[in-house]
């Protein structure tokens, strides 16, 4: 690959590392194969960089670590029966009024990211790509492969289903 084309990709799809990786660790849910996933996509996007058409890059490369996420996922089936151990213990707080307010923080938190990981994957796909990516329904459309009209239902769904889970009471607009 020419300078000139690392250059290119440097620039052009670089910036979008972070939105990449927020991506991979909503849909693999742990960090570190969030990063070896990212870090797959990269090299995957630059092996095919000639392939990229000037579009959007941003969603080209979530739709590369989408499917990277995926493979990873296949391939690693066997690994969701090792249980994560982590130090909570460890973690020091200065100010111990501020525990509470961080346990309250933390458990809302872990009770939306079960609501979310319990979608199936279509609806969690789409949820995480609006609500946390940002993505417009046309750029959602073009990284899952899937018409805007199937998006926007899919979302529906996705916000029913997640409202549902919460206990929340949501009607609809007339």
């Amino acid at each position: 690959m020419a300078q000139r084309d690392v250059e290119r990709f440097e620039r052009i799809v670089l910036p979008h590392l972070d939105d990449a990786y927020t991506l991979a660790r909503y849909l693999l849910r742990d960090e570190h194969d969030a990063q070896d996933v990212v870090q797959d996509a990269v090299l995957r996007a630059l092996r095919y960089f000639d392939g990229y058409r000037d579009g959007d890059a941003r969603a080209w490369l979530l739709a590369i670590v989408r499917n990277c996420c995926s493979t990873w996922r296949r391939r690693h089936r066997s690994d969701r029966l090792v249980v994560p151990f982590a130090d909570e213990a460890a973690e020091r707080i200065s100010d111990p009024r501020q525990a509470d307010t961080l346990a309250i923080e933390r458990s809302e938190r872990a009770v939306l990211e079960r609501v979310v990981a319990a979608l199936p994957a279509e609806f969690r796909d789409v949820i995480v790509l609006r609500e946390v990516q940002g993505l417009s329904y046309k750029e959602i459309s073009e990284v899952v492969g899937v018409p805007m009209g199937t998006v926007m239902s899919r979302l529906a769904r996705a916000r029913k289903r997640l409202a549902s889970a919460l206990g929340l009471d949501v009607q609809e607009a007339s």
